[in-house]
This record gives structure tokens, sequence and C-alpha cells, in this order.
């Protein structure tokens, strides 16, 4: 397993972890029209976008196997919405379910917070599905629920959590 810096060809190789992630995790969570509409190419364009944007306080890694194939992703950096009291923000993490609970995830996480370590952020939050077996992940990883909001996906009103690291200090 190699975990390094995404570049700007790995688009389609994260489009389709996160498309494909998204059917695995959330079937019977998210309405069933929603994960239809999901493919590779109707995310192709926005991770070409992320990739081609270079901001110097975001990061985007990649989890390849030994053949070189993308098989997990995450993104990081400021906060985005300002209304919780923490610096930084795991935007996403996601992995093709065949690499779960390989520690892949655990590497991840662990890379974005050194990248937000590096920019004098010392907490962080990540938003999740309520529903989202992941939580048990951020839990383990010592994240403790901070808030939660409705969200609303298709013509479904979701519950989100908000996980919160208060201290990035025990990732090092």
């Amino acid at each position: 397993m190699h975990i390094r810096l995404a570049r700007e060809g790995d688009a389609r190789g994260i489009a389709y972890v996160h498309t494909e992630s998204w059917k695995t995790t959330y079937r019977g969570i998210v309405p069933d029209h929603v994960l239809h509409l999901l493919t590779t190419e109707s995310r192709l364009a926005q991770w070409e976008q992320q990739l081609r944007a270079s901001e110097n306080d975001q990061i985007l890694i990649v989890a390849e196997d030994e053949e070189g194939e993308i098989v997990g992703f995450a993104c990081g950096g400021k906060e985005r919405e300002g209304q919780l009291p923490y610096d930084g923000e795991l935007y996403a993490i996601y992995l093709l379910q065949s690499h779960q609970n390989s520690g892949i995830g655990r590497q991840l996480v662990k890379q974005v917070v050194q990248h937000l370590q590096t920019c004098k952020i010392d907490n962080m939050m990540i938003w999740a599905l309520e529903q989202n077996p992941a939580c048990r992940f951020y839990e383990k990883m010592g994240g403790i629920p901070v808030h939660t909001q409705s969200i609303r996906i298709g013509d479904e009103d979701l519950e989100e959590v908000a996980y919160g690291w208060p201290d990035l200090t025990p990732f090092a």
C-alpha cells in the first residue's frame, strides 16, 4: 500500500472510489434513486477541478494498491462552515469496501492531521451521516460527537453528526 499526495491524473480513480464507496456505505441510508445517479463520470469534473485548484491550506491524498490503483482517498483543510469551534476539517475519507478495516483509513487520517499541524491547526472535525458505519471508526480514532443537524439528500431528511478532535497531538 502506498499513500501519496494526489495529482491531476488521479481524478478518475478518486471519482471511482467516491461513487463506489457511497453505493456500498449508504445503501439503505440514502435513497436508492440518489445512489443510482452516482457514476464516476458524474463526479469526475468535481475532482478534476479540485486537483487543479492548488490551495495551500488543503490536502488531498490517495492510497494506492500494489498495482497502482487508487483504493482510497482523504482530503482536509480549514474548517468551512464556522459554526463549531474547530479550525480544521477532515472533508472526506473514502475507501473501497474491499480495503476497509485494513489500517489504510487510519494512515489517511494521520496524513491529513500532519498537514493541518503544519498549517498551525491543532483541532479538527468531520461531518458524517449518523447511520454511516464509519462513525465507529471516527470514535475509535478518538473523535467525539459534538453536534447534529439535518441534511436533505434527494427527498429524504437525514441526520448528520459532527465528530470533533479538540487536540490533534495524539495523532503525532
